[in-house]
């Protein structure tokens, strides 16, 4: 019975260009896993620094409204 990859008469063998490829494609595969997660850490990261800034934006915001209607509610009895 013949296993995948054997030829009639001849054994299966990896060659050397074959297993250089194969050693590049599985560095090429962890490099993209790592920049994929580099980049989703930077996203999450993003996201957060966005949220501060709102929250910042939001009490700038409220601190301005609140000195504008200090004058106001002083004037009513």
């Amino acid at each position: 019975m013949r296993e995948a990859g054997e030829r009639y008469g001849f054994e299966a063998f990896d060659c050397a260009p074959a297993l250089r490829l194969e050693a590049q494609e599985r560095v090429a595969r962890l490099q993209h896993d790592a920049v994929v997660e580099r980049l989703e850490r930077f996203e999450a990261a993003l996201e957060r620094l966005e949220r501060r800034l709102w929250l910042a934006v939001y009490g700038v915001v409220g601190a301005i409204l609140a000195q504008a209607f200090q004058p106001l509610l002083a004037a009513l009895p």
